[in-house]
């Protein structure tokens, strides 16, 4: 246990949950670590049901930091817990680079009514029909609570145990793996949540800084080698112990880290080791605002190295130029000269102003260093729809036309594409902010401060869902008889042969910079997107405009529509006649 402060530690042992526990004195070792240094007397430490925790100076008894198991909770004590190695099926698994590849994210809770990690097992066949990749879980670490976005995590090192907990999470994986299907797991290293966080009560892992959410992790300060290698320990053991394939690290611009080498360089130069040693392909992908190439740079080339990173500005100019939302963040996005210059060059602000921060912002993307595939590209994901003032979906207020476009242009383009779960067919269930506080006083802020967060922007109060209302989780669960019906099955059809005809045509997963062009005629009202000789043509209005080039077509959005229907706003997808 490391403590540095601490005047002692005691080893707390129960032999079950309810059992009393036992105090046996810890000896200080270099470095702030404490070991017990003879095994209590009778001591068994193979019971399932064997509990043990800490207490610093005497105080109340706090599970382990780097539990891998709470049964009980995340104020409970802690469990062992070791993957039960007959579980792996996947020997012959050598992994996949995440890059070009379509990646598909999901929430537990909510992807399946039992809102399991085996449940979700049952629906891993509708993603390998689909042409999914790689399957991207939202965070599952251990919070407090039943449900929420998983965002409020304080045991990094275990997982949810209304997921199924460690064991499940090693099952889902082999499912995966046995489909053919690579696992991304999403971690949080830049805060924890409001409820459970004992880690303060053995050490300086907070600083005295701040983020959106709480307290900064400390990376930087006093201390702070133990801070660090207690993420990077996490961060290897999903690849090791559990066999995961890539990380999606939450928003890494929250990371306050001012040392010479950064904690996502120290990282990714562990990942690529780490990588090297299994012989199988590891990936970390970073979401950021602040449209530094940087992050995907090579080592070599002054950056950071890390695999990809999530590209905000590509799903604004998409979804602004085909909704016409301007509100918000939205507000310098949605021409078709955003949309060409974001296509061919990755972010839009690459050192422009930006008049939702009132400031320039970012930086251009050196497109001869980086490949296009480094940028994950998205219709919607968690974000953008749940932190809408109501969750809905775009299929909520777009027609099929509109869906349509908003699909082909990314599925169809030269960055790695993301997928929202349910978005392929049109899902008309809302994806919600929704918690499960047990303290009565931080369900009431958490509700209070979205409601107040929204009426700020011109919603009505009464309108914001209440996030501890269990009906807000409640209703965010897909609705999986809706593929079946025609209109989402129409919608799901079409992003299935989007994804066949990327992975069938070697012009259409070319994933260099190089490989994409764009041009549009505002006044004639269409829209293209070059990829070699294939052309994505956008009609964004409700009226045909003819084609600006002859083209072989291979798919639209007008003949899957019923006859007799008008197909309002269309998208072609063919190959230049020569």
């Amino acid at each position: 246990m490391w403590a540095p402060a601490a005047e002692s530690v005691s080893l707390a042992l129960a032999t079950g949950p309810d059992s009393p526990t036992s105090l046996h004195p810890m000896s200080r070792r270099d470095g702030g670590w404490w070991q017990l240094d003879t095994a209590p007397e009778g001591f068994d430490p193979t019971p399932a049901d064997l509990r043990y925790g800490f207490s610093v100076d005497g105080s109340d008894v706090r599970p382990d930091p780097r539990s891998v198991r709470q049964p009980e909770g995340v104020h409970g004590l802690s469990a062992l817990f070791t993957v039960d190695e007959s579980v792996w099926t996947d020997s012959r698994w050598t992994g996949r680079d995440v890059r070009g590849a379509i990646v598909y994210e999901l929430h537990l809770g909510t992807f399946t009514p039992d809102g399991t990690l085996d449940s979700a097992v049952a629906r891993l066949d509708h993603l390998v029909e689909l042409g999914v990749d790689f399957v991207e879980l939202m965070p599952v670490n251990a919070f407090n609570g039943t449900h929420n976005w998983g965002y409020d995590g304080v045991g990094w090192y275990a997982v949810q145990e209304s997921y199924g907990g460690p064991a499940a999470l090693a099952r889902f994986v082999d499912a995966c793996h046995a489909r053919g299907l690579g696992v991304v797991l999403d971690v949080v290293y830049n805060h924890l949540g409001p409820s459970g966080n004992h880690l303060p009560e053995f050490g300086p892992y907070l600083s005295a800084g701040t983020t959106s959410w709480g307290s900064s992790v400390n990376l930087d300060g006093p201390d702070s080698d133990e801070v660090r290698a207690f993420i990077a320990g996490t961060a290897l053991r999903w690849f090791t112990e559990f066999h995961v394939d890539a990380l999606r690290l939450d928003a890494v611009h929250a990371l306050r880290d001012e040392r010479a080498v950064h904690i996502l360089e120290e990282l990714a130069a562990a990942t690529d080791s780490l990588s090297a040693e299994l012989g199988r392909s590891l990936s970390l992908i970073a979401e950021s605002d602040l449209n530094d190439p940087r992050l995907v740079l090579s080592r070599a080339d002054g950056g950071h190295g890390l695999a990809a990173q999530w590209d905000d500005d590509i799903h604004h100019a998409i979804h602004a130029f085909v909704s016409g939302e301007r509100q918000g963040y939205y507000g310098d996005f949605g021409s078709p000269g955003c949309l060409a210059k974001v296509l061919t060059g990755g972010f839009f602000h690459d050192g422009t102003y930006s008049s939702f921060r009132r400031r320039h912002h970012g930086r251009p993307i050196p497109t001869d260093l980086v490949p296009a595939s480094a940028l994950l590209a998205f219709t919607c994901n968690h974000d953008q729809v749940g932190n809408r003032a109501v969750g809905d979906r775009p299929s909520e207020y777009l027609d099929g036309g509109q869906l349509a476009i908003k699909a082909a242009l990314v599925l169809l383009s030269p960055f790695t594409p993301m997928l929202f779960m349910g978005e392929e067919w049109g899902a008309r269930t809302p994806f919600r902010y929704f918690t499960s506080h047990p303290e009565p006083e931080l369900g009431r802020a958490t509700a209070e401060g979205r409601r107040s967060e929204f009426a700020e922007h011109g919603w009505d109060r009464d309108d914001v869902p209440d996030p501890q209302d269990p009906e807000t989780f409640e209703r965010s669960k897909l609705d999986w008889s809706e593929p079946a019906r025609p209109d989402h099955a129409r919608l799901l059809g079409f992003y299935r042969s989007l994804i066949a005809l990327r992975k069938a045509e070697p012009a259409l997963h070319d994933p260099s910079f190089a490989s994409v062009g764009a041009e549009f005629d505002e006044e004639a009202g269409w829209f293209a997107m070059r990829r070699g000789d294939w052309w994505v043509l956008v009609v964004p209005g409700e009226t045909p405009v003819p084609l600006p080039r002859p083209l072989d077509v291979r798919l639209s959005w007008e003949s899957l529509t019923p006859e007799g229907d008008s197909p309002g706003h269309n998208v072609i997808v063919g190959v230049e006649k020569t």
